[in-house]
């Protein structure tokens, strides 16, 4: 059962970090405002709108284009080492007083005896149910 717990967080640690250092590019192909092509990994296919007439070529070069292009960069963690200096100094104060009372959870108190353990209780003259006269039936 340990072994396979182990094995498990082994497993979900190292896709932690797979996914942490990870960088891809989203590339998005728009033509008059409608999305047309998208990719991930490589390069958005053009569509080449109104550039069906050769003669035509030069003039609609020269005007603006209704297709743009975007491109969206997702960059992965290069150093995977960060130092504990490296944090500013709210940061410090918090994760010094956050481990501080993590700690003091798991500290043990010596179980308190309550002062009337040595008593012993008080002797009863009556019946309580005989005298009411409630019984079980």
């Amino acid at each position: 059962m340990k072994s396979t717990l182990h094995n498990i967080v082994s497993v979900l640690m190292a896709l932690v970090v797979l996914l942490s250092t990870l960088s891809f590019t989203v590339d998005k192909h728009f033509c008059g405002g409608l999305l047309m092509d998208l990719a991930v990994f490589s390069e958005a296919k053009s569509c080449v709108m109104g550039i069906h007439d050769h003669s035509n070529m030069a003039t609609s070069m020269e005007k603006d284009h209704c297709c743009s292009n975007e491109k969206i960069l997702v960059e992965g963690q290069d150093e995977l080492k960060n130092s504990f200096l490296s944090l500013d100094f709210k940061q410090q104060v918090f994760l010094g007083a956050f481990a501080n009372s993590y700690v003091s959870l798991f500290n043990y108190m010596p179980r308190q005896v309550p002062a009337y353990t040595f008593y012993s209780p008080p002797l009863l003259i009556h019946s309580i149910y005989l005298r009411d006269q409630v019984f079980l039936i």
